[in-house]
């Protein structure tokens, strides 16, 4: 098959030669159509797989920054609202797309944990027992025993 399409595109080329034709034959332009779908096909899982990880670890940075902004409110004896604006304004919280964060302590600083929500997908980060530092994918449910 390979050697009868270079036959028949090299007799293609020698003919449009001799008759001082230019341009590109319809067989070449199919192939390179051919070429830029196979090339698409091939990037745009690897595109969509860069997405999503940058979603992930947008959720991981947004919990990491609520549970030390927690964290620093707990420190200097804030009051309860206080503490849990302090994981709201550390996860970026209310902007579309951006994750929300919430805190589960509020009077011990070695117990916090703040959990990250947005693109269908939550992520947490804390110093607590139960917190647990799970792929952004993963469903809500804590792991056994945690």
């Amino acid at each position: 098959m390979r050697a009868t399409i270079k036959n028949y595109v090299e007799a293609a080329n020698r003919r449009r030669e001799e008759e001082g034709e230019e341009g590109f034959s319809l067989i070449e332009l199919i192939i390179v159509v051919v070429i830029l779908g196979i090339l698409v096909a091939v990037a745009i899982p690897i595109f969509a797989s860069i997405q999503t990880e940058a979603e992930n670890r947008a959720l991981e940075a947004a919990a990491a920054n609520g549970a030390t902004a927690v964290a620093a409110a707990i420190a200097a004896d804030a009051t309860s609202d206080e503490i849990t604006a302090a994981a709201q304004s550390g996860g970026a919280g209310g902007a579309e797309g951006i994750a929300t964060a919430s805190t589960g302590s509020t009077t011990d600083v070695s117990a916090v944990c703040v959990k990250a929500t947005g693109y269908g997908r939550e992520a947490s980060a804390g110093t607590a027992p139960g917190c647990y530092s799970a792929p952004a994918d993963v469903a809500t449910t804590p792991p056994a025993g945690g």
